[in-house]
């Protein structure tokens, strides 16, 4: 029986009025080999004019239409990072460490410039976890993950809490449950704000603030923030909460949605939540370092071993993303290269397409010039058995959607039902 690896380049895409995109800059023969062997498309992630995080596009590529099922980033997150939590009573948040001037609220920098360790973020962590709040019984649990990252969950003891709140983060703003990244916000730590015009959502919004107040109260005088001074390092010193959640969402088994097994290996708590909510089996594997070479090999030994057990196994690479946050083209091109040297090429090397199919496309795209997730298309490669190649030659946002066989699908959840009927089913690829 053919399998599928399923390969997710975080953020990989740009916008190609832009000129030239970090695909087209990027040496990379492996891509490149993969969209000349297969059938090439593009797509919006998850629609035309939403700007998606990473956990609602991850959602839909996976042949979800989180309409009417998705409940918030936050318990997802919860999930990844080994957390529980009691749906009524608490509700979960996403949350970075950012830091804020602490007399205006001004956010300095949202994600500490990149450089709080994962050590660091656990150890301010600890100094606000259980902190009571302004209200008998109430309280906040703070876990910290990757970096920056951590998750936030706000309860009550015996009071029914709403997830319909406002983010405290000022570069997401809420549509439903979905938050959308915003280009330009103002750049200071936004008061909650209840959602709807319940006890409820207002105890709520009231708690965060209190949260959000008394962990810069703490944060900005701990001694690792004052250490980070003496360093000339910012200060994570502020917590921003966004994409309120109070319960998981209520989806069907993948396993159980396309009749055939998943595995993931996932580097972020969210992908990793995602996988366990969605019942895949899911490969440990420690966050991203700098040591690219190492990282990569790991997840591909990783891979491997899942390809003998699994029937399709989803990589989620972070890689590029990141660098595209922070503007940086070199370091995006970088890490694009990076990932086709260490995990595609070797792959490519270690595998029979014969009895290997291979899909690859990206999450959302994250243009260097937006700093930014945006609505831009999605490139789409799929080297499989049977699988007529089409006239594109190279792995890039403009080839793949002028040339692509498998067209331009408006919605990421079309994507995987016409893969996985194409290679296990061994039906024609359709045109989007």
């Amino acid at each position: 029986m053919v399998r599928l690896v399923y390969l997710v380049i975080d953020g990989v895409a740009d916008r190609v009025s832009d000129g030239r995109t970090s695909l087209e800059l990027a040496y990379k023969p492996s891509l490149d080999f993969l969209a000349s062997r297969g059938v090439c498309g593009g797509m919006f992630t998850v629609g035309e004019g939403v700007a998606p995080e990473s956990d609602v596009a991850v959602f839909s590529i996976l042949g979800y239409d989180v309409e009417g099922v998705y409940t918030g980033r936050g318990p997802i997150e919860a999930v990844g990072a080994g957390l529980t939590f009691r749906g009524g009573f608490e509700v979960a948040f996403r949350a970075n460490f950012a830091t804020v001037d602490p007399d205006t609220l001004r956010i300095i920098d949202r994600r500490v410039g990149r450089s709080l360790s994962t050590g660091e973020a656990r150890g301010l962590a600890r100094a606000v976890d259980g902190i009571e709040l302004c209200v008998d019984g109430c309280y906040a649990r703070v876990v910290a993950t990757v970096g920056h990252r951590a998750v936030v969950v706000i309860g009550c003891e015996g009071r029914v809490l709403s997830d319909y709140v406002e983010n405290t983060d000022p570069a997401y703003v809420r549509r439903g449950k979905i938050s959308v990244a915003v280009k330009d916000y103002e750049p200071y730590v936004r008061r909650s704000k209840p959602l709807s015009i319940t006890p409820e959502a207002r105890l709520t919004a009231k708690l965060v603030n209190d949260f959000t107040v008394k962990a810069i109260e703490i944060l900005d005088k701990h001694p690792i923030n004052k250490e980070r001074e003496r360093r000339g390092l910012l200060k994570g010193n502020a917590i921003l909460l966004r994409d309120a959640g109070a319960s998981l969402p209520k989806v069907r088994p993948i396993n159980e949605l396309f009749g055939v097994k998943f595995g993931a290996i996932a580097e972020m708590p969210v992908e990793i939540g995602i996988a366990r909510v969605l019942g895949m089996e899911v490969a440990n594997v420690p966050p991203p370092t700098p040591n690219k070479e190492q990282d990569y090999a790991l997840r591909l030994e990783k891979t491997l071993e899942l390809l003998k057990r699994v029937d399709v196994v989803y990589v989620h690479l972070k890689g590029p993303d990141e660098p595209a946050h922070d503007g940086n083209v070199e370091g995006k091109v970088r890490a694009i290269e990076d990932i086709d040297k260490y995990f595609v090429g070797p792959l490519l090397n270690k595998v029979d397409l014969n009895e290997v199919a291979i899909l690859v496309t990206s999450d959302h795209a994250t243009p260097p010039s937006v700093k930014a997730h945006t609505d831009d298309p999605v490139p789409i490669a799929l080297v499989a058995p049977g699988v007529k190649p089409d006239p594109v030659k190279v792995f890039t946002e403009r080839e793949c959607l002028s040339k692509g066989a498998l067209g331009f699908l408006r919605h990421g959840y079309e994507l995987l039902p016409k893969v996985i009927k194409a290679v296990f089913s061994g039906e024609p690829i359709v045109r989007g």
